[in-house]
């Protein structure tokens, strides 16, 4: 007779894949390292930029809902204070913005450190400036990035302008359409469109009735759908959506299939497939599954009780 073992808490799979995560982040957060000569331009913006831009995201969540263990509150601090240096204190994100006026993303980049205590006074001082040009906040943005822009300039303290409802009409989910059409980026899309209404988790009353409605019947679905195929990343940012409707599932077999996948080390392949041995490529390779799974961990440890 097969004897079975009693499934892990949820709570304890959520708590034991985000720590992990965080850990590994914290670890190999040294491949994130600008040369000495970069400067404002960023001639490759994604290769750390945006990197340090994320890890400072799951950092800065980690301590507003901080519902983890003291020492991973410390990895969380330390992994945002080393971004933040790599930003020299900001200033690059104030350089880049004075150079380039009509970008945003100095602002995105900002709000995540701001959550978190760090402040740039001339950076401040710019973006108020900036956020009452109609050029930009009517940057051509995707849909959900323009929602990123207006929940940044939240989050910062600066006049919030932007027409939610409108912003959330021109979105994928805003119009709920047939969910059967859902594909890859379009996930990725819609998984965003919540984050930003939510604030990530902090606001679940951000998503309006009708797309509260429409996820709670059909994310379970898409989330079958990417775990039965090992797009983990994505899975990891499904879970974040869960966690940010006002009655989450927090779905223990989901959790259980994601936690599985993670190595021992903390790494989570972003899919089926881990690659190559290199330090450098594995960690440019999977580093975002890690920041998905720490902010889902997040959000839903705060957001389930005790």
């Amino acid at each position: 007779m097969t004897v079975h073992e009693p499934a892990e808490p949820v709570r304890a799979t959520m708590l034991r894949t985000g720590t992990r995560a965080l850990g590994w982040l914290n670890r190999n957060r040294g491949q994130l390292t600008f040369a000495g000569d970069t400067t404002a331009e960023l001639a490759e913006p994604d290769s750390v930029y945006k990197p340090l831009g994320e890890l400072a995201l799951a950092a800065s969540l980690v301590l507003r809902d901080d519902p983890f263990h003291a020492a991973d509150r410390r990895a969380a601090r330390d992994l945002l204070d080393f971004a933040w240096d790599q930003l020299r204190g900001g200033d690059l994100l104030y350089e880049r913005q004075l150079r380039f006026p009509a970008m945003t993303d100095p602002l995105e980049t900002y709000v995540h450190f701001h959550r978190a205590g760090h402040r740039h006074e001339p950076l401040q001082a710019l973006l108020a400036h900036l956020t009452g040009l109609a050029s930009y906040r009517e940057y051509e943005h995707v849909p959900n990035r323009r929602m990123a822009v207006a929940n940044a300039t939240r989050v910062i303290g600066i006049d919030d302008r932007a027409d939610w409802p409108a912003r959330t009409a021109a979105t994928w989910l805003g119009a709920t359409p047939e969910p059967w059409t859902m594909d890859w980026m379009t996930a990725y899309h819609v998984t965003h469109t919540v984050f930003h209404l939510t604030d990530w988790g902090a606001e679940p009353r951000g998503l309006p009735p009708h797309v509260r409605d429409y996820l709670a019947t059909w994310l379970p679905v898409w989330t079958d759908v990417w775990l039965e195929i090992e797009e983990w990343d994505l899975v990891a940012e499904l879970l974040l959506v869960d966690a940010c409707l006002p009655e989450p599932a927090h779905d223990p077999a989901a959790w259980r299939r994601l936690a599985a996948a993670q190595h021992e080390d903390g790494l989570l392949p972003r899919d089926g497939r881990t690659g190559t041995e290199d330090p450098a490529v594995r960690f440019y390779n999977h580093y975002h599954t890690a920041v998905a799974a720490v902010t889902a961990a997040t959000a839903a440890l705060s957001r389930s009780g005790a």
